[in-house]
This record gives C-alpha cells, structure tokens and sequence, in this order.
C-alpha cells in the first residue's frame, strides 16, 4: 500500500489539511494518508500549541468518518524535537509493506533543504507537494522524486482559526463541526 504521511501541528486541525489529504488521495497513487501529530516542530514556537494528545483527540475527531485518513502519534515516544527523517525511518521499519511518501506545502519547498538529511529524504521516500498561497519558486519542483499536486489553494491557517476562538467569533466552515464542538467544550486557545 502507499501511504502519504502528513505531518502537522494540527494545533487545529482544520478544512484545509483534510481537503489537502482528500485530494492527495483521490488525484494521486496514494492509497491512504495518514496524519502524524508533530508533538513539536523544530521550526515553530511552542506558544499556543495544545497538549499532543488534545491535538490528536482533535484529528480523530476529524477523520472519523473517512476510511482512506488514519492518525499516528508515533512521534509521541521520540525525541524531540522529532525530524521527520527519524519517523519515516521508524515507519518504514514498522510497516515494512507499505511505501511512503511525504506530503508538504509548496511553502516548505524552497526550504526543504534545510531539513536534517533532505536529500535522504527525497532519494527514500518523495515528496507530494500541494500548492500554498505565497509560495517561493524552488528548483525542486522539477525534481524527479518531487510531484507538484493539483489541489485548491487554500490560507486556511490555524493562526486564524485560535485569532477567532479567541475572540469569540465562529469557526464554523474552517473546522469540522465535531472539532468546532470540542475546542468550545474544552474552552481551547481562550
């Protein structure tokens, strides 16, 4: 089976990851996508970021009803801040039948180099690149083991998302009504 593996905060989930994910597997030769719950980006800030385990609760939440979606917290267990080459090298060893491909933004592409063992990364596994508004033009979009994905260009942003949790104002339509219900019954990101 080949798997797309999208990493995120997830600090919500919102629209735009599962329409990113469902176009990922109904336009490419991904069977299924699973989302890894990041518990911290070497790139980002703690500030703002939820406990893992509610930010995983808020994906199942969101996945739910779709049987091609699947979530991990296999970075969990590791050492963090976790580097995505560790947790594709410890699921590939995991689940030595299935092939795996790593699905980012078109906005992480022109820094991809900067990633512990990049290179390794593209020659192992690959990369699904969907468009991001505001992205850079990189040399790897012409890369043999890069495949630019058509799907909508969405700024949906969690930043936006908590701005609104914050100041009262509805998420309605920017995250899925069983995780809208749950960030206002644990009184998330007030």
């Amino acid at each position: 089976m080949k798997i797309g593996l999208f990493f995120g905060s997830f600090n919500p989930i919102h629209i735009g990851h599962l329409i990113v994910a469902n176009t990922m597997v109904e336009t490419t030769d991904l069977d299924r996508v699973w989302f890894i719950v990041s518990p911290q980006n070497p790139f980002k800030k703690q500030k703002d970021l939820l406990h893992e385990f509610d930010r995983l609760d808020m994906v199942e939440k969101a996945i739910f009803d779709n049987a091609n979606f699947s979530v991990s917290d296999v970075e969990f267990a590791m050492t963090r801040p976790s580097y995505t080459i560790d947790t594709l090298l410890l699921l590939r060893q995991k689940y030595p039948k299935h092939d795996f491909v790593l699905i980012i933004g078109g906005d992480n592409l022109a820094d991809f180099p900067k990633w512990k063992n990049a290179q390794q990364i593209l020659d192992e596994f690959g990369l699904y690149v969907y468009p991001r508004p505001q992205s850079k033009p990189s040399d790897l979009q012409m890369h043999e083991r890069v495949r630019m994905v058509e799907a909508p260009l969405l700024d949906i942003s969690a930043t936006f998302i908590r701005k609104c949790l914050r100041l009262g104002a509805s998420v309605r339509y920017l995250v899925p009504q069983e995780v809208e219900h749950y960030l206002l019954q644990k009184k998330f990101y007030l």
